[in-house]
């Protein structure tokens, strides 16, 4: 098992970045919550899991271990692939998901997208005092460890929070509008600087209540 990667970031995609160690360049995909902290030329770490498939070979990053144990915890539950689990991130720290659960806030985890209400029943019921107690108040996506706020430089953000939600499974339209509106609300013009968490979050809410 790969369980971290520590090295040169290479490049940064919606999806995922690749990272150089020892001269080899690794494709990870993480949450665009973990993919704001990266900075292309520089060095990083990130803990990672790989998952296994018979076609495929695919490693998945995370801010942190415990993001990263969350991840694989999460995926015991009866329908929740890699996936899903990645998605169930990128709505949720991993506190906020502990809370969640913890409360049975069956609202709150049909907010991610591919949750229905019967499968958000079935993950509370399943992942019940699995996945230990919240350490921190809970909350919806917050900047990673180390991020120092993550904010996206000229109207970058954007199309980083766009990807994201894209990847979430929120249409492009719809993505496009939630941006918009978190811009005109939080008073940030196209090219102004934000933190991409921050935004992503407030399009979330918004998403999730139209």
């Amino acid at each position: 098992m790969i369980s971290h990667l520590d090295g040169i970031v290479c490049a940064i995609a919606p999806e995922g970045a690749v990272i150089e160690v020892g001269g080899v360049g690794l494709l990870v995909q993480a949450t665009p919550g973990t993919l704001a902290a990266l900075r292309t030329g520089e060095r990083a770490r990130v803990a990672t899991s790989l998952v296994v498939r018979e076609d495929a070979l695919t490693l998945y990053g995370f801010a942190s271990d415990d993001e990263r144990d969350v991840f694989e915890l999460v995926q015991t539950a009866s329908g929740v692939g890699p996936r899903l689990a990645l998605a169930m991130l990128a709505s949720f720290s991993p506190d906020g998901l502990r809370q969640a659960i913890a409360a049975e806030d069956v609202a709150s985890l049909t907010r991610v997208p591919g949750i229905g209400r019967k499968g958000a029943q079935r993950i509370v019921l399943e992942l019940a005092g699995r996945l230990g107690s919240p350490t921190a108040p809970a909350g919806v996506i917050g900047p990673p460890p180390g991020a120092g706020g993550a904010a996206g430089p000229g109207g970058l953000w954007r199309d980083q929070v766009r990807a994201g939600l894209v990847n979430l499974g929120w249409p492009a339209r719809d993505a496009e509008q939630a941006i918009a509106a978190v811009a005109a609300e939080l008073g940030t013009s196209p090219a102004g600087d934000m933190d991409v968490s921050v935004a992503l979050r407030a399009a979330l809410r918004k998403l999730s209540r139209a």
